[in-house]
């Protein structure tokens, strides 16, 4: 093998080790929340939850949602469920929110965005909350982003939820998952207003609700299947301020028990992410190939030399590595499966790629989508 390569994937990991923004460091967080903390008010702040067929789910987190503080108004809308959704939801909210009958699905929306979009017309605070069903919230977690948001001037704040590492599948998976979206959508940038960065987590996004109606709200972005990063952009865009950060204070229970699971996840959303553009494809698998399997290749090489970077080369991406495996308190020795890990994803976003072009369209919760012309 030529050095070039070699040498090409150990300026592109000193280059990302030593960016100014950091984007492989776990600093920024929120761990802002207090279970012994007093009852608060809550009556600025409307939870909007979407779920579809989601009644296990909202027996564990919507008790937590409701201990957040008194006044609070939750609104479930069960898009459609074949479940118990409704009938669950309105047992637990016992007169303190409402279960909105979502309407069906019209042409041209994703579900989610839809669901969304029947909540907010019923929304009459000043700030709402856009959270996934399976969000679990630790006692104090709102009154403290409700305050720091106020403090710090920020408009659209979005936490990235606890991700669960139970399975083996998602110790291997999960935390590359975290790195590799801090590296395409580093934090520190998007929490930098006018910066062209843009980024949050669809699971939990606090905003002002006037915000989001003088963006047109998910009318805008209705078929969007990456929808949390295009609204933070479109926010960006309009001049507010936002937050992202990583946070324990928030907990997701959706499992990921094997391989195909996370296939699924990531082949979903994978070539949109591309702009179902074949070039970015290209350009990514070289990317991805440079940074993460040469240095492989070259540990087999005969050549001294060659062997030395691509040593130095997985030093310097294990090293980058460790933060969000301490973060998440796994064992170390992870680190070295990211290679693996790393060809796995590209895997899987060829694979999604070839879903494209076979018109495959996406399949979520029990509906189908189309390839968008």
């Amino acid at each position: 093998m030529s050095l070039a390569l070699p040498i090409i994937s150990l300026l592109l990991w000193c280059i990302i080790l030593l960016l100014p923004w950091k984007p492989w460091s776990t600093k920024e967080r929120f761990e802002l929340c207090n279970k012994h903390v007093p009852i608060s008010l809550l009556d600025t702040l409307t939870v909007i939850i979407p779920a579809r067929n989601e009644a296990q789910q909202l027996k564990i987190s919507l008790p937590s949602v409701l201990c957040q503080g008194t006044g609070l108004t939750v609104l479930v809308v069960d898009d459609q469920s074949d479940d118990n959704t409704a009938e669950v939801s309105t047992k637990i909210l016992n007169g303190q929110g409402e279960v909105i009958k979502g309407r069906p699905l019209p042409k041209g929306w994703t579900g989610k965005l839809w669901a969304l979009e029947q909540g907010l017309k019923h929304v009459k605070t000043k700030y709402v909350l856009l959270m996934d069903a399976d969000i679990v919230l630790e006692r104090g977690l709102l009154p403290s982003v409700l305050s720091f948001m106020e403090k710090k001037g920020v408009d659209f704040f979005s936490l990235m939820a606890w991700l669960r590492m139970e399975y083996l599948t998602e110790r291997f998976f999960m935390p590359a998952f975290v790195y590799f979206f801090k590296l395409l959508y580093p934090f520190k940038l998007a929490n930098k207003k006018g910066n062209f960065v843009a980024a949050a987590a669809g699971g939990f996004i606090l905003t002002k609700t006037k915000l989001l109606k003088e963006i047109g709200a998910f009318s805008t972005l209705k078929d969007s299947l990456i929808d949390d990063c295009t609204l933070a952009g479109r926010v960006k865009a309009s001049g507010y301020t936002t937050f992202m950060g990583l946070t324990r204070c928030a907990r997701s229970m959706r499992k990921y028990k094997n391989l195909a699971t996370i296939w699924h996840m990531v082949e979903r959303t994978a070539y949109t992410q591309l702009l179902y553009n074949p070039f970015l494809l290209i350009l990514t698998t070289f990317l991805l190939v440079t940074c993460f399997i040469i240095p492989v290749i070259g540990l087999f090489s005969c050549n001294p030399l060659t062997l030395v970077i691509s040593l130095t080369t997985l030093s310097i991406m294990y090293i980058s590595y460790m933060p969000v495996l301490r973060y998440y308190g796994l064992n170390l020795f992870i680190g070295v499966t990211l290679p693996l890990v790393a060809g796995l994803y590209l895997a899987m976003t060829w694979s999604s790629a070839v879903r494209y072009y076979l018109g495959g369209g996406t399949a979520w919760k029990g509906r189908k989508y189309k390839n968008k012309s």
